[in-house]
């Protein structure tokens, strides 16, 4: 288990010390899709729902899940965000919505988990608003697109 950070010597789970780490621009880039019929997608689109702006109450939960990340994630260190970027976009073709968070920090750990948070907190947030359309939408696709800064360095996933 030498290798997994969140593990000591003897198994056992805890929180990484990071105390030492220098600070430094740390950046990640999430995204992910939740597919939906294409009237759902059409209910989005014109702003027709029961419930008001889907996208609009969707991105506002995003930034506040990222801010919350520390809280639903054990292990995850609470970070002082200096950037939380969401933005959504209909995919017609793939009768979808995208949702890609981008989240920045200045410090001594990676902001992975807040933008992966964020897309999956916004995510379900569009389930929430447009569930009594669609109940069989799918979330899918969820994964880090990239990362920049500290240690290991830049990581930029390949493309779909």
């Amino acid at each position: 288990m030498s290798s997994l950070t969140h593990f000591d010597a003897a198994g056992q789970a805890h929180m990484v010390d990071v105390g030492d780490k220098p600070a430094t621009h740390r950046v990640a880039v999430a995204a992910g899709r939740i597919r939906m019929s294409p009237l759902t997608l059409d209910l989005i689109r014109a702003g027709t729902t029961k419930k008001g702006d889907v996208l609009g109450v969707a991105r506002i939960a995003a930034i506040q899940a990222a801010k919350k990340t520390s809280e639903l994630i054990p292990l995850c260190h609470p970070l002082p965000l200096t950037r939380v970027a969401v933005d959504f976009a209909l995919d017609a073709a793939a009768s979808s919505v995208v949702c890609t968070a981008r989240v920045e920090t200045h410090g001594p750990t990676g902001v992975e988990m807040e933008a992966l948070t964020a897309v999956q907190v916004g995510l379900l947030t569009v389930y929430d608003m447009v569930k009594s359309a669609d109940r069989a939408m799918v979330i899918e696709g969820v994964r880090l697109l990239e990362k920049h800064g500290g240690k290991s360095g830049s990581y930029v996933a390949d493309a779909e």
